[in-house]
């Protein structure tokens, strides 16, 4: 049975359709990630998942639980790490994580164990009674994701869990993750915009616009590129992209500094570049198919071109989670 089973799920806000129609399942164990921009939809389907939003229409649930019936079972049964720093400043990383244990009404005595556990997992003991806004942001983050795993939860979400660390940091705490789930055993939720993040999972679902246009592991998705990926720097991209067309019949997208397309001989293709356009073409770049690549064939741009969330979406979970 899947740890995670959603179906037809659909959310609508003032008629503005957030989350279209999706249907997907997770796995028990698995490394899940849902892969999209900003507005896609993903900060809505997973707070959905985790009860802090009920869905138009549709159903979802974690670990065998309604989550719209049954919103009590499901927060037993997950953990929860968000976009934005959720710990209390005014505490120290101790009694954070010992509020934590108030909440979800752990023994006392296995609380205790549990925290000087997981302080240590995650190399914060030493600093367990200064104060969290002494931490740096990679700190903060490490507790957080201590916070999330305190109550052994049978899933744990991350919403954009290493937004605007350093890649350092990043490193760190995704070590911290994959070491935890492998030794654990529980089921990792991710959502990101991060390709090398969506690389390590299991499997991946690419969200846009509030569907799912596409779902499998990553392999299985830089398959439906064939062949290599030519990117090209030139003097006017639109013609460019114009010449391509008529030239080759071949379709190039537009990104931020450059233009790419895919052919089956990248290396035997780029000659008749030269030869074919009359643009100047001021570098070129071959390589094998990515998570980029796909996304940008199935939406014809780059993940980065959308703007963030739907005004005042996050400010109102940033308040409920609290």
């Amino acid at each position: 049975m899947p740890i995670i089973q959603v179906t037809n799920l659909v959310k609508k806000y003032n008629g503005l359709t957030a989350v279209n129609d999706i249907s997907f399942e997770v796995k028990e164990g698995e490394s899940f990630g849902f892969l999209g921009p900003n507005g896609a939809g993903k900060t809505t389907t997973i707070n959905i998942l985790c009860t802090l939003l009920s869905q138009t229409s549709g159903m979802a649930e974690v670990n065998n639980y309604d989550c719209l019936k049954q919103p009590h079972h499901v927060r037993s049964s997950i953990g929860l790490v968000f976009q934005d720093i959720t710990l209390d400043n005014d505490l120290t990383a101790y009694e954070n994580l010992k509020f934590h244990c108030y909440l979800y009404n752990m023994d006392k005595r296995k609380a205790e164990e549990r925290i000087e556990y997981i302080l240590n997992v995650v190399g914060l003991y030493d600093r367990k009674d200064d104060l969290v806004r002494k931490f740096s942001g990679g700190m903060k983050r490490r507790l957080e994701i201590a916070r999330g795993l305190l109550h052994n939860p049978k899933v744990l979400f991350l919403d954009e869990p290493t937004l605007g660390l350093d890649p350092q940091t990043r490193t760190t705490v995704w070590e911290f993750i994959n070491n935890w789930r492998k030794k654990e055993g529980i089921t990792v939720f991710l959502t990101t915009h991060y390709m090398d993040e969506a690389e390590v999972c299991d499997r991946i679902a690419i969200i846009d616009h509030g569907r799912i246009i596409a779902c499998g592991t990553p392999e299985e998705l830089k398959k439906m590129i064939r062949g290599d990926t030519v990117y090209l720097k030139t003097a006017d991209d639109s013609s460019a992209i114009y010449e391509l067309k008529e030239t080759f019949g071949i379709k190039a997208a537009k990104l931020h500094d450059s233009i790419s397309f895919n052919v089956e001989s990248g290396d035997k293709f780029i000659p008749k570049i030269f030869e074919g356009l009359k643009t100047a073409i001021l570098s070129v770049n071959l390589k094998k198919p990515t998570l980029d690549d796909v996304f940008i064939h199935l939406t014809g741009r780059e993940i980065r071109e959308e703007n963030g969330n739907k005004p005042g979406e996050l400010l109102k979970m940033r308040r409920k989670s609290r």
